[in-house]
Order: structure tokens, then sequence, then C-alpha cells
């Protein structure tokens, strides 16, 4: 990718735990201790296998370093951040492009594809003149887009998307989630033998990207966990946030299992269908047809592949709906 930088890095304040320390925090541990922090926090990623915290003052460092995590000190708050990134949503937002915090780099990072144009550019550009070094500006060589397509695996239609996560309600009914710009397309959904498994009960595309099919009386009992597409399965028995820095796994039903970390979250893209917010950001290729499939670190559930740019042969950049938010609209659990 190219990089245009509006001004250089400001400088930051490392402070390490000492070897005395208790272990590194969990990613659900040390997102509770950021969050515990309000004005004084500023993010959270793992840095090869480090958990970073990132504060605003040399008191909440002090407190970080006492629950036994990394803190960083930084120049930009989370609300400072957050007013950039809501800045670019309601006056800088153009189709083609992404944008999130980065809380390694401490400013917003926006992306623009191949498909923006100049006067687009300068339209983004001018909307984040304000912002200073709380932002800068990168280019993807390859557009944006969902990634659906016609083939095999579930389908509705004329297309192909992969499942997400088998899922229960309270009443121990079985669903499972996808992509929403999959079940935008259709109600019936069908397995690789094209018999009907399930019918959609729920969809949200743009803005979000999840949707929830019911499996119909006689189908195929689901089970609780995803293929690696070498023979074995993982269990899925938890769901949980991701974390900037960390190791992922997404499997599809184009290219299979394939792995990277996350890059973003909260992240934003604006498809050609309209933007979508609170997305997971990585550098794990996906192509179509992979679309609804799970992301998830070990027996975690993270979320469900929504689209990207670039494929497997050359790398890529996907984006993830958060599977929390989607259980939690729907009154659903992994199992």
């Amino acid at each position: 990718m190219k990089l245009i930088s509006f001004v250089s890095t400001a400088a930051v304040l490392m402070f390490t735990a000492s070897a005395a320390q208790a272990a590194d925090l969990s990613t659900t541990e040390a997102q509770k201790l950021e969050s515990s922090l309000g004005a004084q926090g500023a993010g959270v990623y793992v840095d090869g296998g480090e958990t970073v915290v990132n504060v605003t003052s040399e008191t909440a460092a002090e407190q970080v370093e006492a629950a036994g995590a990394t803190a960083k000190i930084v120049e930009h708050s989370d609300a400072e951040l957050a007013r950039v990134d809501q800045t670019i949503k309601v006056t800088g937002n153009v189709p083609g492009m992404s944008w999130a915090v980065d809380p390694v780099e401490n400013k917003v990072v926006v992306t623009l594809d191949p498909t923006v144009d100049a006067a687009e550019q300068a339209h983004v550009e001018a909307a984040l003149a304000s912002a200073g070094d709380a932002a800068r500006i990168e280019h993807t060589d390859e557009a944006f887009k969902p990634l659906v397509a016609g083939g095999e695996a579930i389908y509705t239609a004329n297309s192909r998307c992969s499942l997400g996560f088998n899922v229960r309600n309270s009443a121990n009914q079985n669903f499972f989630l996808t992509a929403g710009h999959c079940t935008n397309v259709g109600v019936s959904w069908m397995g690789p033998n094209r018999a009907l498994i399930g019918s959609r009960v729920g969809t949200s595309f743009p803005g979000n990207d999840y949707g929830l099919v019911q499996y119909v009386a006689g189908a195929a009992a689901p089970t609780g966990d995803v293929s690696l597409y070498n023979g074995s399965r993982q269990d899925i028995v938890t769901a949980r946030n991701a974390i900037v820095g960390e190791r992922v796994s997404r499997s599809g039903s184009t290219t299979g299992l394939r792995s990277g970390n996350v890059q973003q979250v909260n992240a934003s893209v604006t498809y050609a269908q309209g933007t979508v917010t609170g997305l997971i950001r990585t550098n794990v290729c996906a192509q179509p047809g992979d679309s609804g499939g799970p992301l998830f670190s070990g027996t975690a559930a993270l979320g469900l592949t929504s689209g990207g740019s670039g494929n497997c042969t050359t790398g890529g950049t996907t984006f993830y709906q958060p599977v929390t938010e989607a259980l939690s609209v729907y009154g659903m659990r992994v199992w």
C-alpha cells in the first residue's frame, strides 16, 4: 500500500511491566481494564503476544502496570479520536473508503480504494483538515466489496455464501448466522447438496452485516464447531470481541482456512451498497463465496466475513461483522 501521512507521528512513552508482576492479562480482562480508566483510556492491542493498554496519563499507566499489563502513554484520547471518526462519518464519507481508530498508531487511519477519484479524496482531506496528526490517509490497490458469488456451500437464489456459526435461542431452537448482504438476497437457504436447510428470519445490511437463518424441520442436526478444511473441526464454546494485533483464523467455502492478524476494530467501510460500521479489519485474505464465514480465535467466535479487497493469491484485506452484536440483537448463543 502507498501511504500518505498528514504529519509525523507524535513521540510516545512506553512503560513496561516488571518481571515480578502477574502474567499478561487476557484480551477480555485488558478490554475491561481500559474501559475502567474512562477518559484516560485510549485503546488496547496485542504486540508480540504482549497486551498493551494505551493511556493519556502517568497515573493511568501506573494503574495498568499494577494490573499486570503494559501501559503506553499516548497523545490522543479515545474521545478525541471518536470525534475524528464521527467527522469522517458525517462530512467525509465517500464510496470506496474505510476508516478506524488504530490504537498502535493512536490515530484514525483512512483507507481509500481505487474507485475514489481526486475530487472525492480532496473532500475527505478537507473533512480531516482539523484533525492534525490524529488522522492519516492510505491507499489500497483493489476495491472494497462484499464477497458474495455464485457456486456451492450454502445457497440462496443464484448466490453462494458460507455458513458462519450455528447458534441457539433460549428455547434450544437451531439457527445459523451468516452475512447480512447474503441474507438480503433470499429467504430460503440450501446446503451443499441443494437440499433446503433453513429460512431467513432476520437480516441487516448495510449499517450492519449479519443475518439469521432458522433450520427447518428435517434438516441435518447442526454442530457447534467450524470446519478447518483439513478433515478436522474447531469447537466453538464462547463469543467475544476481537483485539488489535491478535492472531485469528477464518473458514470459508471458497478458500478454506486462512489466518492472519487483527488490524483494526470498530472500523467502518463504505461499499457501493452503503456504509457498514463497527467492523473488525484483518490482513486475512478472502474471496467471493467466503462471505458469512466464521472468524475465530481458538474456541472463541469473533466475527462473520463481510467483504474486503484483494484475494488469496496476492493477499488482501477483509472486514468482519462482530458476532457479539448479532448474538445480542437476535438473543442467540454459540454452543
